[in-house]
């Protein structure tokens, strides 16, 4: 499917970033991935794993990995941000820096759903604001029902690549598709971050419901009565109705809500046993997106005054104290309303 090899910079070596630059580089792209972590590098480079993330998963034997920014981006075609949302800024102001000696004429990307507390601003927003010379509309943004773990063992896996820049969507779309990697385009950049961030909430939502032993019945409410807070935060915000019922939105929503697989998940289950978020986050060593999102949708969903149940409830558990029970019967004694 790739009509021509690419040279692109993955940034960011953490379990996403390598199982996407991987597969960029399965597909005969050149692809050199940047890691801050010299062990996590060098084992990539001298054994084509990264354990820390991946486990024993192989990599591609053509990946290259580096600590040193400025190598990863020379004369990168493609440039993909895959770092944690604490960590954008920072990031992208370094990127800038190097932009005009290093890659000129590269356009970029991210694949971190998260959104910032206290801005509020999306992914695409932060990398713009770091990066002045950058256009939103032409930044592109991966996303849909895609756990890492899964994708680096070639299970077959289909997502989306939001860009207002049709042109841009479809070369990254060229150059990631494959036998078991298929990749869809759509405009919606907006609705696609937000669907992002916002089902990471409902992840951790899923998680606990999963440690109580809740029924499917109740795992599939809240996906869809999930989906409906989605749909009204996203679309208040400039997102398109129909986002929320594709990859981005439904699909990642499903899997991220149900599977192990997912941090966000893993951190609910642990809620469910009575461990209180810092213990988890010590405990799995990686950044749950989730938690800090849930504060930023707090905020976004009162400033808006949308009515979002289910992810103020997670909220609360994470923030106020709130014992899982007390919230549960809250959520089942709501005033009874229209499902529109």
């Amino acid at each position: 499917m790739i009509s021509k090899t690419t040279k692109i910079a993955v940034i960011g070596a953490g379990s996403w970033g390598t199982a996407l630059a991987s597969t960029f580089s399965g597909n005969g792209n050149q692809v050199m991935l940047w890691g801050h972590n010299a062990n996590d590098v060098d084992e990539i480079n001298r054994s084509h794993h990264n354990s820390r993330y991946l486990k024993d998963a192989l990599l591609d034997d053509k990946l290259q990995a580096s600590t040193d920014l400025a190598a990863a981006l020379n004369g990168a075609e493609i440039v993909l941000f895959v770092v944690p949302t604490v960590a954008i800024r920072e990031v992208a102001r370094e990127v800038g820096k190097l932009l005009s000696l290093t890659a000129p004429d590269a356009f970029f990307g991210h694949a971190i759903k998260g959104i910032e507390v206290d801005s509020n601003k999306r992914i695409s927003q932060m990398i713009c604001e770091e990066m002045p010379l950058l256009n939103e509309s032409d930044l592109f943004f991966i996303s849909g029902p895609s756990h890492a773990e899964s994708v680096i063992r070639h299970a077959i896996t289909l997502v989306a690549v939001a860009s207002a820049n049709k042109g841009n969507a479809q070369k990254v779309q060229q150059a990631l598709s494959n036998s078991f990697f298929r990749v869809y385009t759509n405009s919606d950049l907006p609705g696609s971050e937000y669907a992002a961030a916002l089902k990471n909430v409902l992840a951790i939502a899923g998680g606990i419901l999963q440690g109580l032993g809740m029924a499917d019945n109740t795992q599939a409410a809240l996906i869809t009565r999930g989906l409906a807070e989605m749909r009204r935060l996203g679309i208040a915000l400039g997102g398109q109705s129909a986002t929320f019922d594709g990859l981005a939105g439904l699909g990642d929503l499903i899997v991220t809500a149900t599977s192990a697989n997912s941090r966000n998940f893993r951190a609910g289950v642990a809620l469910a046993g009575n461990k209180n978020i810092e213990q988890v986050q010590k405990e799995m060593g990686m950044v749950i997106e989730g938690v800090r999102t849930a504060k930023a949708v707090d905020q976004l969903s009162k400033n808006n005054k949308i009515s979002m149940p289910i992810s103020q409830s997670v909220y609360k558990i994470l923030y106020e104290n709130a014992k899982i029970e007390d919230v549960v019967a809250d959520l089942m004694n709501r005033p009874l309303i229209s499902e529109e």
